[in-house]
């Protein structure tokens, strides 16, 4: 229960905006009230900032960034929502979509205007998910940040979320750096990034680099714009509760209880709350009450160990506070899901550019292909959960390769080049025989021998590859279009006529067990155009906002290209902020004074 107007005037400190959580949309949300004049506090429940967005890959997806515009790239932004409409399939208001196309790119000039650290680049090539679509783009709108070395950060290196999985020391990617990379055994492109990691680790070691990308660079990025701003943030700090003015239907949110240091401690915002937590990612009993066909991944994980990449904080503390003051939720059986390879230890990998392949294809327990292997994470995802519901088994499915595969492409993290000693990742010609005993790879010298090591009916199989191997000899692939779009093609092999299909060759066979992962959940608060919480009835609940995945996505169930997930937060957040600086502020609430002094910000 939140607590009554007779005890609000008991506050322990006392800030215009109150920002709860420190990811890509905390952070901007924070810089945008700073730049209209509030006094703002952030506040983040781990001991780490950057949230998902330290864990991401830091692309940003905004048509008509300014990095676009720089490079002569026109983006009609009519046609950007024509694209967004039609993917989100009506689940989304026309209201919010034309607020994402009309801020997001405003967001970039802000932030771009208020910092130099906050430098971002377009290199076109990687396309929207969808290029084909109306108002799709085949050249992409994936904005980055450059590469940064940590040691900028001072003391604040230590606070900065980590991924869960290490890269060795000096390794890091830029972002047109890992589709070389993937092409290592096609291209001299390919061969230099080889050469060019090497170097990078070298430097590490003699001169202490400590070079970080993707989303460590725009997590760090942001913080320093913070600090640049004397905007405070309080790590160890979890929201408790809200507090509004009232128990009625009409209550205004006026702070959160936050606590810190071992003390409870009021915080009041005159001007407003911002619920930038992030989603319940790891509250798998919650999860599990809205999707059951994640009892099967549950089944498959390691004791003790779940299937989310996402901040390992996030457990729906801001969408459940949000709840009790009131909030409406929706697409709670969502998450920004892909394809993984789950292996002993419980570490997930990313399902990626092995899909894009040629000389492979992906079976479910009958043996057959069901979907386009190539096809965007969140579509195959879906594939999955609805073939599932259908009785046959997709959860697990199987990646089905062959040996020149194995010898010409990475599968599984796997380098092919010869046996090198001590590599910081698997290399050689034999598949690992660790990857065997783990059962997460199987083999098979015939289809029927696979068949019977992955559970799946022998004639069935032969069947799926004879057909796909016509198919790829043909260099079209009737069934299901792979290779089709720009998309698909991306990570595939650019050598051959079509990037994404090749013949299997001779044995062995090789076939690796897919799950189920996700890089966190993407329902949670509803909200409106000005990100602030809806009720059920539409109302809005006065001084308070959510943005990122404590709310509900603004992409729906789907995913327009990469940094679809990030761009959104920091575009709402921003139109959050700006709402706020917007709206009166609040009018005092009683004469009294605090009962304990102010406190100070930061994260002494």
């Amino acid at each position: 229960m939140t607590e009554r107007r007779s005890t609000v005037q008991s506050f322990d400190h006392v800030t215009d905006v109150l920002v709860v959580g420190s990811g890509g949309g905390g952070m901007t949300a924070a810089l945008a009230a700073d730049a209209a004049g509030l006094d703002t506090l952030v506040v983040e429940k781990s001991p780490r900032f950057g949230g998902s967005t330290a864990l991401s890959g830091g692309g940003i997806w905004v048509p008509g960034a300014p990095s676009q515009r720089r490079e002569g790239h026109v983006v009609d932004p009519e046609q950007v929502f024509t694209y967004l409409k039609q993917i989100t399939g009506g689940l989304v208001s026309d209201a919010r979509l034309r607020k994402y196309v009309e801020a997001a790119p405003e967001m970039m000039e802000f932030l771009e205007n208020l910092s130099p650290w906050l430098e971002f680049v377009w290199k076109p090539g990687y396309a929207d998910y969808y290029p084909e679509l109306p108002g799709g783009s085949a050249l992409g709108s994936t904005i980055n940040v450059p590469e940064i070395d940590l040691r900028t950060l001072g003391d604040e290196e230590q606070n900065l979320l980590t991924p869960l999985a290490l890269a060795p020391k000096g390794i890091w990617f830029a972002p047109k750096d890992l589709r070389l990379f993937y092409q290592v055994r096609q291209s001299w492109k390919g061969k230099a990034v080889l050469v060019k990691l090497i170097w990078r680790m070298f430097r590490a070691r003699v001169f202490g680099d400590r070079m970080a990308a993707i989303g460590q660079s725009l997590s760090a990025r942001l913080r320093l714009a913070m600090k640049q701003q004397d905007i405070p943030l309080w790590l160890n700090s979890p929201m408790t509760e809200l507090i509004t003015d009232h128990d009625g239907p009409d209550a205004r949110v006026i702070g959160a209880v936050v606590e810190r240091d071992g003390r409870t401690l009021r915080v009041r915002a005159d001007r407003g709350v911002v619920l930038a937590s992030g989603g319940f990612d790891h509250d798998m009993q919650w999860r599990l009450q809205h999707l059951p066909e994640l009892a099967r991944v549950r089944e498959m994980a390691p004791e003790g160990k779940d299937w989310s990449f996402g901040n390992p904080a996030a457990m729906g503390d801001g969408i459940r506070a949000g709840e009790k003051v009131g909030g409406a939720t929706e697409l709670l059986d969502e998450a920004w899901w892909f394809p993984a390879i789950c292996w002993p230890d419980g570490r997930l990998q990313f399902m990626l550019n092995e899909r894009m392949m040629p000389a492979q294809f992906i079976v479910n327990g009958a043996g057959k292909r069901f979907i386009n292997e190539a096809a965007p994470y969140m579509d195959f995802a879906h594939a999955m959960i609805e073939g599932q519901r259908s009785g046959v088994t997709h959860i697990p499915c199987w990646l089905i390769t062959d040996i020149r595969s194995f010898h010409r492409y990475v599968v599984g993290g796997h380098l092919p080049i010869p046996k090198v000693p001590f590599a910081p990742v698997p290399t050689g010609w034999k598949v690992p025989q660790a990857w065997l005993d783990s059962g997460v790879v199987k083999q098979g010298h015939t289809w029927e021998d696979l068949a019977r090591e992955i559970g799946v009916p022998g004639t069935e199989l032969r069947n799926t590859a004879e057909r796909f191997n016509a198919l790829a000899a043909k260099g079209h692939d009737d069934d299901f279009c792979r290779g089709d779009s720009a998309y698909d093609n991306y990570y595939g092999d650019q050598t051959l006529p079509n990037p994404n299909l090749y013949p299997l060759g001779k044995p062995p066979y090789y076939a690796f067990q897919i799950i189920l992962g996700d890089l966190g959940t993407s329902g949670g608060l509803r909200t409106d155009e000005f990100a602030r919480v809806l009720r059920s009835d539409d109302s809005a609940i006065p001084g308070l906002y959510a943005v990122g995945n404590a709310s509900s996505a603004v992409m729906g169930r789907s995913y327009a290209g990469a940094g679809a997930t990030i761009g959104p937060a920091m575009a709402f957040g921003y139109v959050a902020a700006r709402h706020i600086a917007e709206t009166e502020t609040l009018t005092a609430l009683d004469d009294q004074p605090l009962q304990a002094p102010d406190l100070q910000g930061g994260n002494q």
